[in-house]
């Protein structure tokens, strides 16, 4: 364990940009623990997506399930980095949209699933959250999004 958080940590050399000292005033977590708890709110996240396969015949149950493993899954890395950082990449300029056009989904499949009760406007609000979880996500690999773009733009041109 000693050995783990020498690497993590960078030696015994202490640095001022190091995402685990910063979220040590929020919590006392060691950093093995904060691995410990991204993993198994990763796990618990992708246990609930997985679960609402089981119930995709009733949308509601099926949306609520799937839309909190997602929000489980996307915060488990608040253990890794911290919240704060968490939330400062989630509105860094570059994933700004993609982070708005994310939570704006979680949020309609919510308001579909629990107040309208509708299945059909349900099951399109889960396609859209998927899309945008997936845009999301490809906001944080370099150049991902550039090339997404550009295979759309080339599948689906239809000049001859």
């Amino acid at each position: 364990m000693w050995k783990l958080n020498q690497s993590i940590l960078g030696g015994d050399e202490e640095r001022e940009d190091n995402s685990w000292d910063e979220s040590e005033g929020l919590c006392s977590l060691s950093p093995m623990q904060r691995m410990y708890a991204f993993a198994a709110c990763m796990i618990a996240g992708l246990v609930c997506m997985f679960l609402s396969l089981i119930v995709f015949a009733k949308p509601i149950k099926f949306a609520v399930l799937f839309t909190f493993g997602n929000v489980l899954a996307v915060g488990s890395t608040a253990f890794l980095i911290g919240p704060g950082q968490q939330i400062r990449m989630m509105f860094d300029p570059v994933r700004v949209y993609a982070t708005a056009i994310y939570v704006g989904c979680v949020v309609v499949a919510l308001i579909c699933a629990l107040l309208i009760h509708s299945k059909i406007l349900t099951i399109l609000a889960i396609i859209c959250e998927i899309c945008a979880l997936l845009w999301y996500s490809l906001s944080y690999i370099p150049f991902a999004r550039g090339m997404v773009s550009n295979l759309m733009i080339r599948l689906f041109d239809t000049e001859i």
